[in-house]
């Protein structure tokens, strides 16, 4: 399983399509989930070569430069990231959509969720690749959801926790950290 943070085609507050930034944050901390969860690559996602262009020499830092030395743990996260300039480009990399399964999160499911339970069984099995797809801004734009092969449950908030109120809104690292775990962990 591989894990791709998305970048273009995602939401803004207001639901329009927008192109987010890349943060340092972001590659770091997804690199290091993905990574203690097993999966065999991190894809960042964006269409802007200035930004690809930086997330390579944060990653060249980490794993070929005097960082990959000092913290050798960092290098074998950050050697999991694979820049890419669309989820084309992504898919393109596995042979072509008929090769890949496609999995997205999504806080506003447009169809029933693949539960949990489920979606381990199936990563259990033996079959196509799987890449779970994580959006940045207020999330992945509606096509994009529309063409994943399964949803996977939004994460919820605790019982009781804002009564009345409807916030709901994690970073994607801790949506993505949590995400590895329920399928993933032990």
């Amino acid at each position: 399983m591989s894990i791709a943070l998305v970048h273009f085609p995602v939401l803004d507050g207001k639901r329009a399509e927008v192109t987010t930034t890349v943060t340092n944050l972001d590659v770091h901390d997804l690199a290091r989930s993905a990574r203690t969860f097993g999966c065999a690559s991190y894809f960042i996602v964006h269409p802007v070569e200035a930004q690809r262009t930086l997330v390579g020499r944060i990653q060249e830092h980490w794993t070929t430069g005097s960082s990959a030395q000092r913290i050798p743990t960092r290098k074998v996260a950050l050697a999991l990231v694979r820049v890419v300039p669309s989820l084309e480009a992504m898919v393109a990399s596995f042979g072509g959509r008929d090769e890949v399964e496609l999995w997205a999160t999504a806080a506003r499911a447009s169809r029933e969720p693949l539960d949990f339970a489920s979606a381990r069984a199936l990563l259990a099995t033996p079959g196509k690749p799987v890449v779970v797809l994580f959006g940045t801004g207020w999330g992945l734009a509606p096509q994009v959801i529309d063409g994943v092969d399964a949803l996977l449950p939004a994460i919820e908030r605790a019982p009781g926790v804002g009564e009345g109120d409807a916030y709901n809104h994690l970073s994607v690292r801790a949506a993505c950290a949590i995400t590895l775990d329920r399928l993933l962990g032990g």
